[in-house]
């Protein structure tokens, strides 16, 4: 019997441990949010790219928690504020940090 509850407190701790690893933090993501940051990233990228009024590759994005932070050079005012509104239309974007900078 003592064999069974050492087992069994062994296998606790073991589940306690493995969870505790895949939790997020104020750091860290989880592996689910790591993912989902990397398609808010993707669809921001993709939807700058193929805005007429940036289309730059100059343009940063960097996704952490569903908050898009935005960085890098445009050429003009309009364009910065034009990437923070598609970046803030891409679905599953809780904030958007612009700190793009002119040429």
């Amino acid at each position: 019997m003592k064999h069974f509850a050492r087992i069994s407190v062994l296998v606790a701790a073991s589940a306690m441990a493995v969870l505790t690893g895949c939790a997020s933090t104020a750091q860290q993501e989880s592996a689910g949010q790591y993912i989902d940051d990397t398609t808010i990233t993707t669809r921001v990228k993709t939807a700058i790219y193929q805005d007429p009024m940036l289309k730059s590759a100059e343009i940063n994005v960097e996704t952490f928690k569903g908050r898009v932070q935005l960085s890098g050079f445009v050429s003009t005012r309009p364009s910065i504020e034009r990437a923070g509104v598609v970046a803030k239309g891409i679905k599953g974007v809780t904030a958007v940090s612009n700190d793009l900078r002119l040429k």
